[in-house]
């Protein structure tokens, strides 16, 4: 008889994770079964053989799959749980697909089309070349690739991918949503075949098919998927690429919290593979700790199109009126732009960061922003109160009557979405074809699915938040503008400066890529913003020396781990009671190098008809803000280790 340590993919008590079973074959760590827990049958994972204990032990029902997962893979998963203070239950939910113990269902494996492109044969200039060769000289491990848009990143992850398949290994393609998944397969499928997709739109069936083909497959292969294919169970990964590795949505926001970059340095580690994360500006802590760990930065700093004409950018100051005599929130300078780019017959986008566009409070005259002297991060106005308040620390103040700057009384609090923008463009140019793209769109409105709409040009003017302003490379694309370049500052967070230089940086380098003119225009409150200076500029350096100066001021990320504790209530009155309480019991008993902001109330501070508020944990050490875990609430209460975002 054997016995094994079986981690259940359901929690049964708090606390633990793994229970003993016998068998009377032998079994593989890593090896899925069916498991008896009390009266109901749990998928369990096999995590070590263990002796014969003390105690009587039920005995293991059934496999569910003959072949087991990568010893990798279950080494990742006991990582996350301990990294991430999470039960290993809940990662191994995360890990595996849905309807491992249902009955077989047979379907097409679905690969999207791939957009035609006439392409010759990579030739890779000198910035290129030095990459590879770099990393293909050094020790596996973790490489930062920071190159500009336009420079040929998805080059090299292909030359990359094509020696991992040469050496027998697998290669692992993160992007960081399906918005991208149609354009770098449209890439990869010149140069590989029978590619597998990995993303939350193929059906169950698709992606547990997938996964089995994975398992059980004999030859090296290449994965392309958003966060989650990470976890396809590969026998011998040899590279691991994070496209875009400075997007948000790396970072998982349910349990396990847990940040795609971290998951894939470690998964590299244990197959000894490559790891490489890239992007035209990577997060301030990624490049921090690249720079520490004595390992090469690669950089590409030219393009990998020599007929590549940078565009011409023009700063539109939305203070000053007189650039919106012809419409409220459209620049003449944007309409005379649109309507130059739609007489040729070619593309414009226009990008607004929506999430930015709650309402905050600036001069508009000189454009200063009401700012907590603090956290250093813009105020939130709160209209019941009428006061302006920090959701970081709790800092508050009235709004102001005039502006502390200038004295100007012109205080205005402005905030509007892409539908209101699509609205506004559809009057003026009706017969333009204008699509938008934001989290409001349909299945059949997304990128993803109207991608090859933008390849050809048959869209007009597209308009969107985030989404479109990622890596995408539209061939008839002219004309960019941004309706409020500073809008993302007005969020009370310690990274809104980042993510402001990173979206700017990146809507920029979506023209400029080829032998055409084309043009940006950007409007903006604060033109003279650091974020939106150095944005504009695509001047990664210099932004990134202003960045961490800031965060060194203020105490964030790199020089500072956090903790976020949310709890939520019916009552507001519940939810502040037990905020105050927690706090309290923290500043006794968390260690003296814990410093505690709040209690404050949530960005999003009433969700579901719950009032929600947070305190933020602070601390030079990550093992002071786990300890401090232990005295947080079994219920009413969220914790996130490591947020990107205080919001």
């Amino acid at each position: 008889m054997h016995y094994y340590e079986v981690a259940p993919n359901q929690i049964v008590r708090p606390g633990h994770d793994v229970f003993t079973y016998s068998s009377d074959t032998t079994l593989s760590v890593g090896q899925l079964v069916s498991v008896e827990v009390g009266k109901k049958q749990m998928i369990g994972l096999v995590i070590q053989e263990v002796k014969k204990p003390t105690y009587q032990t039920k005995p293991i029902a059934s496999l569910i799959e003959d072949k087991a997962l990568p010893e990798q893979l279950v080494q990742l998963s006991i990582w996350l749980a301990a990294y991430y203070v999470t039960p290993l239950s809940l990662v191994l939910q995360t890990l595996l697909p849905r309807g491992l113990q249902t009955v077989r269902r047979t379907t097409s494996k679905v690969i999207p089309e791939a957009t035609k492109r006439i392409r010759t044969n990579i030739v890779f200039n000198n910035d290129q070349r030095q990459a590879i060769e770099t990393i293909e000289s050094y020790d596996p491990g973790t490489f930062l690739l920071q190159g500009i848009t336009g420079s040929g990143k998805t080059e090299i992850y292909i030359e990359l991918a094509k020696q991992t398949l040469k050496k027998g290994q697998s290669t692992i393609v993160l992007v960081p949503e399906i918005a991208l998944t149609s354009q770098i397969i449209a890439e990869f499928s010149h140069h590989f075949n029978d590619i597998l997709v990995v993303h939350s739109t193929i059906t169950e069936a698709e992606r547990h098919n997938t996964w089995r083909e994975a398992l059980y497959s004999k030859t090296s292969r290449v994965v392309i998927g958003a966060r989650s294919a990470l976890f396809t169970p590969l026998a011998n990964i040899g590279a691991i690429v994070v496209d875009e590795a400075h997007e948000p949505s790396y970072k998982q926001e349910q349990a396990p919290r847990y940040s795609a970059l971290r998951a894939a340095t470690m998964l590299g580690r244990f197959h000894n593979a490559r790891v490489i994360l890239g992007s035209a500006t990577p997060l301030v802590v990624d490049r921090y700790l690249a720079e520490q760990s004595g390992r090469p930065i690669l950089k590409l700093t030219t393009s990998a199109r020599k007929e590549r004409i940078a565009p011409a950018i023009t700063l539109v100051d939305m203070t000053k009126r007189n650039n919106f005599n012809g419409h409220r929130f459209l620049s003449k300078q944007l309409l005379l732009a649109l309507n130059e780019t739609l007489a040729s017959g070619k593309q414009a986008l226009i990008f607004h960061n929506r999430r930015g566009s709650a309402s905050s409070t600036l001069c508009e005259n000189c454009g200063w922003t009401a700012e907590c002297p603090r956290c250093f991060v813009p105020l939130t106005l709160h209209n019941d109160q009428h006061m302006l308040r920090c959701h970081i620390c709790d800092h508050h103040e009235k709004v102001p009557t005039m502006c502390p700057v200038c004295s100007h009384v012109d205080i205005i609090h402005k905030g509007f979405g892409t539908k209101l923008i699509e609205s506004e463009l559809r009057k003026i140019y009706p017969r333009a074809n204008i699509a938008r793209f934001d989290a409001d769109n349909t299945t059949k409105e997304t990128v993803n699915a109207r991608y090859s709409e933008l390849y050809d040009g048959t869209i007009d003017i597209a308009i969107g938040t985030q989404v479109i302003a990622k890596g995408l490379d539209l061939p008839h694309l002219r004309t960019v503008g941004v309706i409020q370049a500073d809008s993302g500052l007005a969020l009370p967070d310690f990274s809104a400066s980042e993510r402001t230089f990173q979206l700017l940086a990146q809507v920029v380098g979506r023209v400029g890529r080829n032998e055409h003119q084309t043009q940006v225009i950007v409007q903006s409150y604060q033109p003279a913003h650091p974020s939106v200076a150095f944005g504009l500029a695509q001047d990664y350096d210099s932004f990134y020396d202003y960045a961490l100066s800031e965060r060194k001021k203020a105490h964030f990320p790199p020089f500072t781990y956090l903790l976020k504790l949310t709890c939520s209530y019916k009552t507001e009155v519940a939810s502040i009671r037990a905020a105050k309480a927690l706090a309290t019991e923290l500043a006794q008993k968390a260690h003296k190098d814990v410093t505690i902001l709040g209690p404050t109330p949530a960005f999003y501070e009433r969700q579901r008809d719950n009032y929600r508020w947070q305190l933020v944990l602070k601390s030079p050490k990550r093992e002071y803000l786990i300890a401090a875990l232990a005295f947080i609430p079994a219920t009413h209460w969220q914790s996130e280790l490591d947020p990107t975002s205080l919001l």
